[in-house]
């Protein structure tokens, strides 16, 4: 644990500084994970070391950023933050969307907008941080990790910023579906209404990023593509953001299609967990395979995240730990 304080110029600077009810102390603290206190005309920080001197990082440059403009905004300390931490790979800004504008039905003329927010996603373990800042550096990211890592919702969130920000024109989201036997053609209804069972995990992601109904828009408009990974034999895609989910579940020649669709301009990204296969036990995993076939190639990156990395209840590490412990009995 480290604690530090942060002296300021004046009570002016602070009040300025800590935002409306202390809301940019409390972004701050959300983002980092520390204690952030606003004491008259000085921050007390007290957290883990790291998270300690990256929030003085960032109280520095929202005081030079202040010193410019003579005031800031919650948007304003989001994009600080993100320019400040980005390069440790904790943090993925979601720009708004560039909504159609539209008109007063009285006159005719556009009406105003309503301010449209900056929302910031954050790494919240270690591991997370080096997905992220693989994610960031990467053309291809291949991220391996048990249930509730947050691997496939991190994917998702980078997916939706690149979007956002025109780096790529479209998502696809693919997921093998073994359950069914790939035998797609037996289940009724669109090739949306036989996947989406197996891509859930992904719209729940999306449903948190977005709005219900820009999913619905961008599915509609094939700005978001669902596709199952049988169906992608023979393409070629261009400025996507590709996205394959229990990639556990390919075949090595399965794998090797999929990494190979990439076009320019282009991100993929491979999650998995090898603990949940799917596959005949005669059947090497293209996961497992791909890990160790590709390593150390340039601009493709391998992460594993591991129990320590769990973000959901505290409990389900502990269950992990129990299944994969020797005789079934948890540490």
């Amino acid at each position: 644990m480290k604690e530090t304080v942060v002296p300021l110029d004046s009570r002016d600077e602070a009040q300025l500084l800590f935002g409306n009810r202390d809301q940019f102390l409390k972004e701050v603290r959300q983002t980092l994970g520390v204690q952030v206190i606003g004491r008259g005309d000085q921050v007390l920080i007290r957290g883990a070391e790291e998270a300690v001197d990256q929030a003085e990082k960032v109280f520095a440059a929202m005081r030079a950023e202040l010193r410019k403009v003579g005031a800031l905004t919650i948007d304003d300390v989001r994009l600080i933050m993100e320019k400040t931490l980005g390069g440790e790979g904790r943090v993925i800004t979601l720009v708004p969307e560039n909504k159609p504008e539209s008109h007063s039905p009285a006159t005719n003329a556009p009406a105003p907008s309503p301010p449209l927010s900056i929302r910031s996603v954050r790494a919240r373990t270690e591991g997370q941080a080096r997905y992220l800042q693989a994610l960031r550096e990467n053309d291809v990211i291949i991220c391996v990790g048990p249930a509730g890592t947050g691997k496939t919702w991190l994917a998702v969130a980078m997916a939706v910023s690149l979007l956002r920000q025109s780096v790529v024109k479209k998502i696809v989201l693919v997921r093998p579906a073994v359950e069914a036997g790939e035998r797609l053609g037996f289940l009724p209804g669109d090739i949306a209404a036989k996947v989406n069972p197996y891509l859930r995990p992904l719209f729940d992601a999306l449903n948190d990023l977005m709005d219900a109904e820009q999913v619905k828009r961008y599915t509609e408009s094939d700005v978001i593509e669902i596709a199952p990974l049988a169906f992608m034999r023979g393409r070629t895609l261009n400025q996507a953001a590709i996205i394959l989910d229990e990639a556990q579940n390919t075949t090595v020649a399965q794998m090797k299609m999929f990494l190979t669709r990439m076009g320019q301009g282009s991100k993929i990204i491979v999650t998995g967990d090898m603990t949940q296969v799917d596959l005949p036990p005669s059947t090497r995993s293209g996961l497992q395979d791909a890990v160790e076939r590709l390593d150390g190639i340039e601009s493709l990156a391998i992460v594993e995240l591991g129990e320590s990395d769990i973000v959901r209840h505290p409990l389900v590490q502990r269950v992990i730990a129990a299944y994969e412990s020797p005789g079934g009995r948890g540490r």
